[in-house]
């Protein structure tokens, strides 16, 4: 008697879970009806995603057949960051297992039209919305050897498939905080998700501790790819010829002799920066723009009067009128930041700060806004004595002020924080190879 109590409280408990896993499925899928319903409205991503998503099953299905029986390895990044931290393994296995074909695909317009022709992979398209019919097609399709997800991105229907399908499965770079939905009492139904995953590479010992706490034991510490990734671009670092011409003093106008390079920057970092260039004109600007569409450029000529050159009409003499590069392209900014003695990385005072290891690795000092406790290299920048983090333009300016003067010293410690977070490549190559 008392064990059929105990059968029938059990089951109530199961029911009650299973609507409340089918009431979160049910958000995933008015998520897809509202991108669908934005794309009709106009809305320049929404479009580019719905199209992406309805060519992709054609793309896998013609590079499926045309590749025949080889091996697939299929790698997933939700957009632009995620793909760098996927890049450093993706480059290594393309040199050290050349039998397999390598299907990679984003969610994210930003991610996918960038990326798109990337050549060390063999096929690239948008990921199909993340149903149960369609996450079945495709994966019937591909027939992938092994899946590595990167950092965030949890789609049930492809995760609960994989497993079905027992095969293996990775999250590579993965970062877990106590206030993910994971761990709130209203997400509690997606915590399953996470033991999908045959292994699972976290960035530090507190996502390990957090996830073992809730029951996910196959984890381990292997660090972040992307310190590897910056290490490796400040090694094969671009020759800017027109930057050298422009930060190499004296100038006619001025001598100025500091230069500040600030990248991925908003509209916010840049009336501050524009203010602190107005009143500082010992100092040389790169500025690198995380938008350069013509609304963005049209406001930092407002806000700069039009006192700058911008990259792209940029020539040995003009050059030397001037005490602000505007780069109005994309590609160069990781070979930017060495010409600076000091680096101020944007987003801080919105969607959070960029990437501020791209700067640190070549040993200077790095500032940003506050939205930065989200991203562990900022606050382990901060630790180490490299970064610093600003709220207003008084902050800011004590805070140029004082790295202008100390960016040696600070300098060093960028460097040997970035140095001391290497391997994580290796780490997961051993592991999963």
């Amino acid at each position: 008697m008392k064990n059929a109590a105990k059968l029938q409280k059990n089951l109530h408990i199961s029911k009650k879970s299973c609507n409340f896993a089918r009431f979160l499925w049910n958000i995933v899928y008015i998520y897809f009806l509202l991108i669908r319903i934005a794309a009709l409205f106009g809305h320049r991503k929404a479009q580019l995603l719905v199209r992406g998503e309805r060519e992709a099953m054609g793309i896998v299905n013609a590079w499926r057949q045309a590749i025949g029986d080889a091996p697939v390895l299929w790698f997933h990044a939700a957009s632009v960051g995620e793909f760098e931290q996927a890049r450093p393994v993706i480059e290594r296995l393309r040199k050290e297992q050349p039998q397999y074909k390598i299907l990679l695909t984003f969610f994210s317009p930003s991610g996918y039209e960038l990326r798109k022709n990337y050549d060390q992979v063999d096929a690239v398209c948008y990921l199909p919305f993340a149903t149960r019919r369609k996450a079945k097609q495709f994966m019937d399709t591909v027939r992938p050897s092994k899946v590595v997800f990167v950092k965030y991105e949890f789609w049930p229907a492809y995760l609960y498939t994989l497993q079905a399908k027992q095969i293996s499965t990775y999250l590579i770079s993965a970062i877990f905080r106590p206030k993910q939905y994971f761990f709130r009492w209203w997400g509690k139904p997606w915590l399953p998700m996470l033991r999908c995953f045959t292994q699972i590479f976290v960035q530090d010992e507190a996502s390990r501790q957090l996830l073992v706490q809730h029951g996910v034991t196959a984890v381990e510490v292997a660090g972040d790819t992307r310190f590897d990734r910056v290490t490796a671009i400040a090694q094969q670092k671009k020759e800017l010829h027109i930057v050298e011409r422009f930060v190499a003093p004296p100038i006619e106008l001025m001598d100025a002799q500091k230069v500040l390079v600030a990248g991925s920057t908003w509209p916010k970092d840049e009336k501050l920066i524009a203010r602190y260039m107005r009143e500082h004109e010992d100092v040389k600007l790169i500025l690198a723009p995380h938008e350069i569409n013509k609304e963005h450029l049209d406001y930092i000529f407002q806000i700069f009067e039009g006192r700058f050159v911008r990259y792209t009409e940029a020539t040995p003499v003009n050059i030397l009128h001037t005490r602000v590069l505007l780069v109005d392209t994309i590609g160069v900014l990781s070979s930017l930041y060495r010409y600076g003695q000091v680096a101020y990385v944007g987003g801080g005072f919105g969607v959070g700060i960029h990437n501020t290891i791209e700067a640190a690795v070549y040993g200077i000092p790095v500032l940003f806004g506050t939205n930065y406790h989200a991203f562990r290299e900022a606050k382990g920048l901060i630790d180490a004595g490299a970064a610093v983090s600003v709220r207003n333009y008084k902050e800011l300016t004590v805070a140029l002020d004082s790295t202008f003067e100390t960016h040696e010293q600070m300098g060093q410690k960028a460097k040997a924080y970035v140095e001391s977070e290497l391997g994580a490549t290796e780490h997961i190559m051993k592991a999963i190879f």
